[in-house]
């Protein structure tokens, strides 16, 4: 075959492309296993985070969650367990928090720590420039926020990527979400002079206004449907008195 002739090139053309995407096609295979393990893994490290768990020299991030995670489980809105098939665990909250509270798929993880059982709830929301999501854990008493974890996909570092820093996560440690009355209040994110007289709040974080203001509504939105189940853990430990 002319190897100057038009018909050559498509045949060449096609074959390459053939060979080069059957190619990538054998490697993601062969890879995604691992990448898999990766996403989950990461996943874990975040929800161990927000119930100050990390791991140190030695442990691996799957043996910590098996460690400390005792029992994972869906709860309705009506803060009943949910007999399903589906794995807490695998329960697309950016999909659930864009339903109305009473028919979202409510994942809890239960957690053993060295001051007790804590329970972790995720949240998703939005930032300025996309979506930011964590977890909460609470104290056993179901209202108490024992630590937090947050993340982002793109906002401004040094603005409102600052989310995802110590110095702002750990200020909602202690913060109780129901008031002295048992109405749930959440946590205000507010700046500095406009903290208010009543109710849990922490500082905002200085040039991401936006962000902070995403936190708030996304922690309001995300464990508004978590009440029912937050409050009998409150009436359990009261009754155990």
């Amino acid at each position: 075959m002319n190897r100057q002739s038009n018909l050559y090139t498509i045949i060449y053309a096609t074959v390459l492309v053939l060979v080069v995407g059957i190619g990538l096609s054998v490697v993601y295979q062969a890879l995604r296993p691992k990448q898999v393990e990766n996403i989950q893994n990461d996943k874990k490290r975040q929800i161990l985070a927000s119930a100050l768990i990390v791991p140190s020299a030695g442990e691996t991030v799957a043996d910590l969650y098996s460690k400390h995670i005792t029992s994972s489980f869906i709860v309705n809105a009506e803060g009943q367990k949910v007999d399903s098939d589906i794995n807490p665990f695998d329960v697309n909250v950016s999909l659930e928090v864009k339903k109305d509270p009473a028919d979202r798929v409510l994942p809890v993880y239960e957690c053993s720590t060295e001051s007790g059982t804590k329970y972790i709830l995720p949240v998703y929301g939005a930032g300025l420039w996309g979506p930011i999501w964590g977890y909460i854990a609470l104290d056993g008493n179901g209202n108490t926020i024992y630590g937090a974890y947050f993340a982002h996909q793109g906002e401004t570092p040094g603005l409102g990527a600052e989310i995802e820093k110590p110095a702002f996560q750990n200020q909602f440690q202690g913060k109780d979400i129901f008031s002295a009355d048992d109405q749930f209040q959440s946590v205000k994110v507010v700046k500095n002079g406009q903290e208010p007289a009543q109710g849990a709040w922490v500082h905002a974080i200085s040039g991401g206004t936006i962000t902070s203001q995403g936190v708030q509504k996304m922690l309001e939105n995300s464990l508004l449907p978590y009440t029912a189940f937050l409050s009998s853990l409150n009436e359990r430990k009261e009754a155990s008195k």
